[in-house]
């Protein structure tokens, strides 16, 4: 039988209250407020707790607190991902992200959703993986969606709210987030 952990990161309906994924969530918000207190000259530091909160890509993550997220675990970086301030990432089902990929202040990444039907949702809620390629570079203040993809190279504008796949060598941007125009040379 599947445990509520296998269930959540399979995209599945779980409870979110499982002794498990409570236990996870608090060690995730813990390493989250070792990190945001830190202050800048604690590298080292920063560098323990990035290679423990993350799934992969800790040992060279560029972070500027504060970052927030859900588990940590979840979260599968590429080489030198940055994260500028205030940063959030509701890591339910995996977010991956490629080499080089850049993040303005504010940008959140939200897996996590909820059924419409009320009364289930009283209960259970389930999530969709995120995934950005590499040298993607994301404006301040813009929200990725459940169950989106973000193609490499892409630019998304500041503010923009992506609800749906954005494709390789474009900027887009707006709310919802659509794509502008091709990256050429």
């Amino acid at each position: 039988m599947a445990t509520e952990w296998d269930k959540m990161r399979a995209g599945e309906l779980y409870d979110p209250l499982d002794a498990e994924l409570v236990a996870a969530r608090i060690r995730a918000r813990d390493l989250c407020q070792d990190l945001n207190a830190s202050r800048e000259a604690e590298q080292e530091l920063r560098r323990r707790v990035t290679t423990a909160l993350f799934g992969a890509g800790g040992d060279s993550v560029w972070m500027q607190p504060p970052f927030y997220c859900d588990y940590g675990v979840n979260i599968l970086l590429g080489e030198r991902v940055f994260f500028n301030f205030n940063c959030v990432v509701l890591d339910v089902c995996p977010v991956r992200i490629g080499n080089f990929t850049l993040f303005g202040p504010n940008v959140q990444l939200y897996t996590a959703t909820h059924p419409l039907n009320a009364e289930l949702r009283r209960r259970q809620e389930f999530a969709k993986p995120i995934t950005i390629g590499d040298d993607v570079w994301v404006g301040g203040g813009a929200i990725v969606c459940p169950g989106v993809t973000i193609g490499s190279r892409s630019v998304i504008g500041a503010g923009s709210v992506v609800t749906r796949d954005i494709p390789t060598d474009v900027v887009a941007a707006g709310n919802p987030c659509r794509v502008i125009r091709a990256i050429t040379e």
